[in-house]
Formats: structure tokens, sequence, C-alpha cells
């Protein structure tokens, strides 16, 4: 940071996951300070941070706080007088039970909406960024599918996520604050949730490199996704907050692949050729070299509402934010092997 030049001081709520993890490191890697809201200031809930090495990072705060007490975010905002604000807080998964669904609708949905009244109320300056989902899509009729498209969302998640997209764009509209709305396509990582399909397949097949005869189970084979690799989508988020006007922009690959597809370039990264047998729920995919099975087909994994196809053009991030996802799936898959072996091995 040069002589004279201000620090900027970021907030960003939901730092512990995959995403808030990665944009902390970015913006300490920036200059920037930052301060975190984390779900948890246990042990446990750090590991993303630990595993970056920024945990003990002097520009990096951990402070309490959570979207569901406005009090407690006007009095987080005024202390720490930020210039940015991310928000990544939500319940993430989207296979919500019953019981979750309170929590997940306050969290994902009406909590933006305090934080961005929050904002209003004490400093109208600070800029905003809401993490969007292509969850709001759902049902469509075009792909692929960008800003103008219209949404329909077919699951809880994505209708809470779509509230937190339009009462940002009303904050902007009605109140001038500088927020910003990413649509963001599913994005993997080796940080990704072990709730996620992604993580679920590289987590087994690095067992199987360690010796397990572990038995992957999974729903719909040929469900196809639009993947692309979690830090490169964290640049492109930073990139619309230093822009001259605030707007809403799609993030992604512009390419699908299946959970197939995903499944054989896991097993490719440990050595492993898979064959396929059988069709429907009787499916399974057996080691070649072995014939022992290692994928099966099991109903319970099937969502209730299987969304069509989502595919995301991100050509206006493109033009307005010189931003492109540039990392193939292949890579993005071996690493997370990598990562998922090495510390199955440290575990060990």
């Amino acid at each position: 940071m040069s002589l004279g030049m201000q620090m900027k001081i970021a907030l960003v709520t939901g730092i512990t996951g995959q995403d808030g993890t990665y944009l902390a490191r970015l913006l300490l890697g920036k200059g920037y300070s930052v301060y975190g809201t984390p779900r948890s200031a246990e042990g446990p809930h750090l590991w993303r941070l630990r595993e970056l090495d920024i945990l003990e990072h002097p520009r990096l705060h951990l402070v309490p706080g959570g979207l569901d007490d406005m009090e407690l975010l006007r009095r987080l905002l005024r202390e720490i007088s930020p210039d940015e604000v991310y928000n990544f807080a939500a319940t993430s998964f989207v296979p919500v039970t019953p019981g979750q669904l309170e929590t997940m609708t306050s969290a994902t949905g009406v909590g933006p909406l305090r934080l961005l009244e929050a904002i209003r109320e004490t400093n109208p300056g600070i800029k905003f960024f809401q993490a969007g989902s292509s969850e709001m899509f759902g049902r469509v009729d075009t792909a692929p599918q960008n800003e103008n498209t219209p949404f329909h969302p077919r699951n809880p998640y994505g209708a809470a996520k779509l509230y937190a997209y339009w009462n940002t764009v009303i904050y902007r509209e009605t109140h001038g604050i500088f927020a910003c709305n990413g649509i963001l396509f599913n994005h993997e990582s080796p940080l990704r949730d072990e709730l996620f399909v992604t993580r679920k397949i590289t987590r087994a097949f690095a067992a199987m490199r360690c010796g397990s005869d572990s038995l992957l189970e999974l729903g719909n084979l040929d469900s196809r996704r639009d993947w692309g690799y979690a830090p490169e989508y964290m640049e492109a988020v930073w990139r619309m907050m230093q822009g001259k006007e605030p707007d809403c922009y799609v993030l992604a690959s512009g390419r699908t692949s299946s959970v197939r597809d995903f499944v054989e370039l896991a097993a490719k990264a440990v050595d492993m050729e898979l064959v396929w047998e059988g069709i429907g729920e009787k499916e399974v995919g057996r080691d070649n070299r072995t014939g022992t099975v290692r994928v099966r087909v099991n109903p319970a994994f099937y969502r209730p509402c299987e969304r069509v196809e989502l595919v995301g053009d991100a050509g206006k991030a493109g033009r307005l934010l010189d931003w492109k996802a540039s990392t193939p799936l292949e890579d993005i898959c071996r690493n997370m092997v990598e990562m998922d072996f090495n510390r199955l091995q440290k575990s060990a």
C-alpha cells in the first residue's frame, strides 16, 4: 500500500464458509482490513480460514454478529465503519428439512434485508454485495440464463435468495445505496462443504485411494450443473464493488457437466476407470481393474423437484468486469481430490 493511501475496511458475513474464506484471502492480499462474522468462534468452524493460513492474519478480525439482530448490526457498522459489506451469510444447502425452513428463510431471505436497513440507517455510503444463486432461476424456458432471464424458483432456498435479491434492488433504486447482486452458478473448491455432491464425490474417491472399500451412493447421475471455481468467482465479486455503478451480474462458466462426468473425473484423479452397468435405479459403477462396485444409484438422493438444466451466460461480467471463468472442471476436481487425500492422510 502506497504512502498516503487509506486502508479499506470490509465486513464479510459468513466468513467461515467457502466463499467468505476465499474472499477474505483476496481482500487481505489487496491490503484491506477485514472483519468477519463467523457462524461460530469454535475451532471446527474455522478450519477453512486455518487451511488458507489467514486465521492469524493481523488484519483479519472475527467479530460476533448475526443477521437476526438489528441493533447488533447497527452497532457493528458504527464501530467498524466499513467501506464495503459482502453478505455470504445463508443456509446454503438446498434440500432443507421442514424443521429448518424457518431458520433458512430468516438467514437467507430476511437477514440481508436487516443488513441493508442497518446500512441505510447508519451510513448509506457503504457499498453492499448480496450473494445470489442460480437456484433463483429454477424452471426456465431459455438457455443460457442471463441477467434478463425471468426468475421461477422451485425450492424455498431459491425463493429466499430471490427475496434478498429484490430487496437489494429496492435499496439501490429507492435509497441510492451502492448495492450489487451476484447471481452465482455452482462454484466448487477444496473448501466446499461435504454436504454438497462434489465434495461427497471427491472425498469418497480420496478415501478409496487410501485403501477404503467405501461405496459412493448418489442420486440422478445425469443431472447437469454449470460448475466453476470458487476463488475465480470471488475475484468477480470484488470487481463488482469497484465499479462506477452498482449492478447485477451472472457469474457462470457457461458450460455444463453431469454428475456422472464429475464422478468419472474424480475416479481418473485416483487412476481408476469406471465401467457403468445397469440402468436407472439399478445402475452401478465398477472399478474396471478389480470389478469392485464403487458407485451406486440410491433413489433416496433424488431431489423431489429435479431442476432443469441451468447454464449461465456471464457475458455482461466479461464486458463490464473483464472477467471470465477459466479453470477447467478437470483441474477443479483433481485439486479437490488431492486436498481430500491429504486431509485423510493427515488425520490418519
